[in-house]
C-alpha cells in the first residue's frame, strides 16, 4: 500500500507513524478491467483512492455516447462529489480502464482526518481547491481551446496515459471524434519535424 501511504504522509502529512490507524476508513477492493465502481442512477457511496490501475468517470448522452470527464491514475482520487455529499442519484458510470487495486474511503474520511491530524485541514482544503481550479480550468478549455490546445493541456495532465488509454478515450475526454485526434497528432508530428 506504497501510494496511500505516501498520500498520507507526503501530501497530508500525516505523521509516519500514525499512517496505519488511518486504515481503518478504507477498505481495499480490486477490480477487472472493465468492471463498474459506480453506474448513473445509483449513489456514491465512497471516494475511490487508486493504489494500483487506472478509473475513468463517464456520462452517456440520449444517444449512448460517452463523454470522459476524468480519468484517475495511481495516487489519484475520483469520486462523484455531488452524489456522495449531497445523497443524490449520480450521472455518471465510474470504471476500471485497467485490473486495479482501489481504496474505497468512506464519506467521512477527509473529516475524520482532520479531526485526528488538524494539521492536515489546510492541505485538505489547498487539495480541494486544486481540484475546483482544475475542473474550471477544463470547463473553460472545452470552451475555448482548439483541439490542439486540449490535447497538449492532457498531455501535461496525465503523461503516461496514451500508452495506457484506446485513443478513442483520449478523444472523448478531448470532446472530439478520433478522426480528429489523429489529425492533431499528426499535425504536432509535422511541427516538431519542420523544426
Amino acid at each position: 500500500m506504497d501510494n496511500i501511504e505516501h498520500y498520507l504522509s507526503e501530501v497530508l502529512e500525516i505523521p509516519v507513524a500514525d499512517v496505519s490507524m488511518c486504515g481503518s476508513h478504507y477498505t481495499v477492493r480490486n477490480f477487472q478491467k472493465g468492471d463498474l465502481l459506480l453506474s448513473a442512477g445509483e449513489v456514491c457511496r465512497s471516494t475511490y483512492f487508486v493504489e494500483e490501475g487506472l478509473l475513468r468517470m463517464f456520462s452517456t448522452d440520449q444517444n449512448g455516447k460517452e463523454h470522459i470527464i476524468q480519468f484517475a491514475p495511481e495516487k489519484w482520487l475520483m469520486s462523484d462529489r455531488s452524489s456522495l455529499y449531497f445523497n443524490e442519484k449520480s450521472n455518471y458510470y465510474i470504471e476500471a480502464v485497467e485490473n486495479s487495486k482501489v481504496l474505497l474511503l468512506t464519506p467521512d474520511f477527509f473529516q475524520n482526518l482532520n479531526l485526528q491530524f488538524p494539521g492536515t485541514i489546510a492541505n485538505n482544503d489547498l487539495l480541494l481547491q486544486k481540484h475546483i481550479r482544475n475542473l474550471q480550468n477544463r470547463v473553460n478549455s472545452l470552451l475555448s481551446d482548439t483541439a490542439q490546445e486540449r490535447y497538449l493541456d492532457f498531455i501535461k495532465m496525465y503523461p503516461d496515459l496514451m500508452q495506457r488509454v484506446p485513443q478513442w478515450m483520449v478523444a472523448s475526454y478531448l470532446g472530439i471524434t478520433p478522426e480528429s485526434l489523429s489529425r492533431v497528432r499528426k499535425d504536432l508530428v509535422k511541427k516538431s519535424a519542420d523544426k
